[in-house]
């Protein structure tokens, strides 16, 4: 084989070990996206070929290492709960995008109470991070900061908000609650409780709160205090938010939850109560994670496009790295009409 290749490349390579260019790429960089034994095959034809690639070299080149890093958020604290399954179903669209730019995608789960930033910021493993996750604004929003303040390209899935460090991409939330809470006001329901956390602790379900409050004021609708409910993001909380709902006696005749999980929590809490979904209570959601179509009954909700978000996300860090002027934007949601809402 020494003998067949005076000056071997990359194709020469790729044509012997039988994969693609991009995985010897990736192979001789090491990547964690090419399975072990790829690897091994493509390193041993590397060599026979006396073959090598100077990283060194490469490195003084670009300093760049064609990899982008997701660093997906899980405040469970290593407890036996569900990641969010509508970031989940992101992760596709995210990496089916760098690809298609020519990149990798290092995913890593991480908590946002942990030190993550200093590592991020101090590494060459990543060109850019994508952050994807809810977590408390008030503690990570110094660890932005300090990413900024390190000159760390990174953009986050998130609302725009005033004097955040770096740049987001996201949803237009308040327009969705408003959606969501005026269709529910046009099926005649007159007293809907929110679900959810929507304190400042959480800017992109704050303005969901915000959305509806403003469809409860343009249909001349009071807000009812006491029909705010707040939970985090589990079936868990929902369920027993909707118990507490039940348990205090107000009226209510609509859930709007900021949260698919949330969501599907509060119809089982209020069919274990004997309320039938969508006869006596009508449930909308926010997210229309994967199984919002497979509940039973199937759950309205707030569409946000997952393809839109993951190629917006990848495209703005993209745009970072290459130096191109990137805006923080956000993107319009849909409602989507499923059965849970009567109509």
């Amino acid at each position: 084989m020494t003998s067949k290749f005076d000056n071997p490349t990359s194709r020469d390579i790729a044509e012997i070990a039988g994969v693609s260019q991009a995985t010897v790429s990736r192979a001789l960089r090491d990547s964690p996206l090419v399975r072990e034994d790829t690897r091994k095959r493509v390193q041993q034809v590397a060599r026979e070929l006396n073959y090598f690639v100077n990283r060194n070299a490469a490195g003084l080149r670009t300093q760049l290492s064609n990899t982008l890093a997701l660093l997906l958020f899980d405040e469970t604290g290593g407890a036996d709960a569900e990641i969010n399954p509508f970031f989940l179903s992101m992760l596709g669209n995210i990496m089916r995008s760098a690809a298609n730019l020519g990149y990798d995608v290092l995913v890593s789960l991480q908590q946002l109470t942990d030190d993550w930033h200093i590592e991020y910021q101090a590494s060459h493993r990543a060109d850019g991070l994508i952050l994807l996750g809810y977590g408390d604004y008030r503690d990570y929003r110094p660890k932005l900061k300090a990413l900024a303040n390190a000159h760390t390209r990174f953009i986050i899935w998130g609302p725009i908000v005033d004097d955040q460090p770096g740049h987001s991409f996201g949803c237009d939330n308040e327009s969705g609650g408003f959606q969501a809470t005026e269709h529910l006001l046009k099926l005649g329901r007159k007293s809907i409780a929110i679900i959810g956390e929507t304190s400042g602790r959480s800017p992109e379900l704050a303005a969901r709160h915000e959305g509806y409050l403003r469809a409860l004021r343009e249909a001349g609708v009071m807000e009812e205090p006491a029909l705010h409910i707040a939970a985090d993001h589990s079936e868990e909380q929902g369920f027993d938010a909707a118990q507490k709902l039940m348990a205090s006696g107000h009226h209510f005749d609509a859930v709007f939850a900021v949260t698919d999980l949330i969501a599907i929590g509060v119809m089982r809490g209020l069919q274990s109560g004997g309320r039938r979904v969508p006869q006596d209570i009508s449930v909308v959601g926010f997210d229309d994670s994967p199984l919002a179509a497979y509940v039973t009954p199937t759950l309205t909700t707030v569409r946000q496009n997952t393809q839109l978000a993951g190629d917006g996300l990848v495209r703005g860090i993209v745009g970072l790295i290459k130096g191109e002027p990137v805006e923080s934007r956000l993107m319009e949601p849909s409602l989507v009409i499923r059965q849970s809402c009567g109509g």
